[in-house]
């Protein structure tokens, strides 16, 4: 396609795990003398949204409008997590605060570009905070074009099959980001997006583009989805439906970082859906977003001035 779609009147509903992305920037000149370890002498610290609240910041960022329904603690990084959020306009951020756990964290130290660790804190949310979301979503849900469930693998989905039942029974597409070995819980899906090694985690390795098809047509009949995506780095993406696979071809360019890339596909997948595109055009433009997000360091965004511009090179 040539021009996107206006994506103003677009909605998407965000339900997964969200987190509170920490960078601490700094330079090393030395080693610990207490251990044979880099000494990060820390000069800037950043906090940006991550999981699927960063998916709901890409879709904002596009121009359309994002609910996001997740569970978060009642804590400091639950607080500025939310107030990063309330920074777009066009996101409305439905946080349930559980005071049994621990906001999500993931802290990255960097020096010159280069991450030197990150370090994770999480504890899973409470059954009790968990029915809530799931009842907000059933309010939510008459008000979106489509829904995404953003699957980190932390608890936050554990109504996912519900979830997908109720948004089908309804007639809104369902995209869902994958995690771990057991994609029966996604059955029913309209979208899966799984990266490539998400995927061989699940049907096993291949050896000719032949067997992949064969794999990936096998895994969306017996999931019982409309189609499946399949991002492959450095060897762009793949959409299988009934018995057609298109490949679209990444963009060459250079690689800072990433880390949300696979956010930026499926929130750009959602926005083009929600306003009116094909999924073959969503894929295009998402392959587009995710080679212009990766030339960014951390958890990033991407406009629709920024996809129409690289269109025009």
């Amino acid at each position: 396609m040539s021009i996107l779609p206006e994506f103003g009147s677009a909605k998407v509903l965000v339900v997964g795990d969200v987190m509170l992305d920490r960078y601490w920037f700094g330079d090393v000149n030395r080693i610990s003398p207490e251990a044979p370890v880099p000494v990060l002498k820390v000069e800037r610290v950043e906090e940006r949204p991550g999981g699927a609240a960063n998916v709901a910041r890409n879709i904002a960022a596009l121009g359309a409008h994002a609910t996001l329904l997740s569970v978060v603690g009642d804590d400091e990084a639950g607080a500025c997590l939310e107030g990063l959020l309330k920074q777009h306009s066009n996101l409305n951020a439905l946080l349930h605060r559980d005071s049994s756990i621990s906001t999500i964290i993931k802290l990255r130290a960097i020096a010159r570009h280069q991450q030197l660790l990150r370090i994770d804190f999480e504890t899973p949310p409470s059954h009790e905070v968990l029915h809530a979301a799931l009842a907000d979503f059933r309010s939510q849900l008459p008000l979106a074009d489509v829904v995404i469930l953003s699957d980190y693998g932390k608890g936050g989905l554990a109504h996912i099959a519900e979830m997908i039942r109720l948004a089908r029974a309804a007639g809104k597409p369902v995209l869902v980001d994958p995690k771990g070995d057991d994609y029966v819980r996604y059955r029913g899906a309209t979208l899966l997006t799984p990266n490539r090694s998400e995927f061989r985690e699940v049907a096993g390795s291949w050896k000719s583009e032949a067997e992949l098809n064969a794999k990936a047509e096998r895994l969306r009949t017996e999931l019982q989805l409309d189609a499946l995506l399949v991002t492959r780095s450095e060897d762009g993406m793949s959409l299988y439906r009934a018995n057609e696979a298109l490949h679209e071809p990444t963009q060459t360019r250079e690689v800072f970082d990433v880390s949300g890339a696979g956010d930026t596909v499926i929130a750009t997948l959602a926005v083009m859906l929600a306003s009116g595109a094909s999924l073959p055009d969503a894929m295009r433009i998402a392959n587009r977003a995710a080679g212009i997000v990766v030339g960014k360091l951390g958890t990033a965004v991407v406009s629709r001035e920024e996809i129409i511009q690289d269109m025009m090179l």
